[in-house]
């Protein structure tokens, strides 16, 4: 009896073995919590897991301010080896939760040092964005309407309902444009700026679709507002997806000094991460040329390795604000609830 359950053993090891020799070597996996407007091309994930020998997953998980949530949430069996999307105005945030692991990227020394908001290298710069008022051109040529230049010129009676907004309580877009006027006017006195602005007429939506796909008369063509809270390379998207093609964008962004509101995403290995080196390669990988190169025509944002080249629709139909509002992300982390509520108690009373 003894030998016979020696010789079951033996034979089921022995298959086991075999399995393992002649079958496919077990390929990890690396995990990465993204936002949900992540793209990448599919050639580019193709390469890296070839050279690599990895498969790569990537966990869609809201905007920036959920994915962050859930991040710390799960911090003690974390979801992911990797987490992108957390912009400047989470950075603090995400820096004192101490759920990332510092790792200094040898391609950190091309990004240029006003984009690396992290001394400690916890988070890592991958790209940014300017959020501005784009406006509808045909409807200032139309109108003999002159551009406004400055936040104070929209409070002129002649663009009186021109304007729509995303709430800053449930929209980046939103929340970055009152960031850019506390920036300009204070935090004492911006308040009093958006109560003027809200007897001008101020639209307030809840989400960019709404206020850029349906009230913006720039893109649908049927919205009542000719001005929208977007981004510096919205004008660059008219063109690429456009149904007819065009040689200028019917679209345009205000770039004024202060006007805009610059957010920074930023990349960091999760604690935890069984893939350390893997996860380390990933980062590499995406502030190397090929990946910020992809960047602009899959989530229209800017890259931080000044060796990519931009499309040509990014260099001729859109522009990046030279003097953008700055507040630093510790102002931003320990006043942004506080800002949030005062706002929409004076606007949305």
């Amino acid at each position: 009896m003894k030998k016979t359950i020696i010789l079951i053993i033996l034979v089921a090891f022995l298959g086991s073995a075999c399995s393992q020799t002649q079958g496919e070597p077990i390929t990890p996996t690396l995990t990465i919590m993204t936002h949900d407007s992540f793209e990448i091309s599919a050639d580019l994930v193709t390469a890296f897991e070839n050279e690599n020998n990895v498969k790569l997953s990537f966990l869609k998980s809201g905007d920036a301010g959920e994915v962050l949530n859930k991040a710390i949430l799960s911090r003690d069996n974390p979801l992911a080896d990797i987490l992108y999307g957390v912009d400047n105005t989470f950075l603090s945030r995400a820096l004192e939760s101490g759920i990332f692991e510092p790792y200094d990227s040898p391609l950190l020394a091309d990004i240029s040092d006003d984009l690396k908001l992290d001394p400690q290298n916890t988070l890592l710069p991958v790209d940014f964005g300017d959020v501005c008022i784009n406006y509808d051109r045909t409807y200032f040529s139309t109108n003999n309407l002159q551009v406004p230049g400055s936040f104070e010129d929209l409070l002129d009676p002649i663009y009186e309902g021109l304007l729509v907004m995303e709430n800053p309580a449930t929209s980046s877009p939103g929340l970055a444009f009152m960031l850019a006027t506390i920036s300009h006017f204070g935090a004492d006195n911006f308040l009093s700026y958006w109560q003027d602005l809200a007897e001008n007429g101020l639209v307030v939506v809840g989400d960019w679709s709404t206020a850029y796909y349906t009230n913006f008369s720039g893109s649908s063509g049927h919205g009542p507002q000719p001005m929208v809270v977007s981004y510096a390379s919205s004008p660059a998207a008219e063109v690429i997806f456009a149904e007819t093609k065009l040689t200028e964008s019917p679209t345009a962004s205000i770039t004024a000094s202060g006007m805009c509101f610059r957010q920074v995403e930023f990349v960091g290995i999760l604690k935890g991460t069984k893939q350390r080196q893997l996860a380390e390669k990933f980062v590499d990988f995406m502030l190397d040329i090929p990946f910020q190169q992809d960047m602009p025509l899959q989530m229209f944002v800017y890259p931080v390795n000044p060796g990519a080249v931009l499309p040509p629709e990014f260099t001729e139909y859109s522009n990046i604000a030279n003097e953008p509002a700055v507040i630093s992300p510790g102002m931003i982390a320990s006043h942004r609830d506080e800002w949030i509520a005062s706002w929409q108690n004076t606007i949305l009373h």
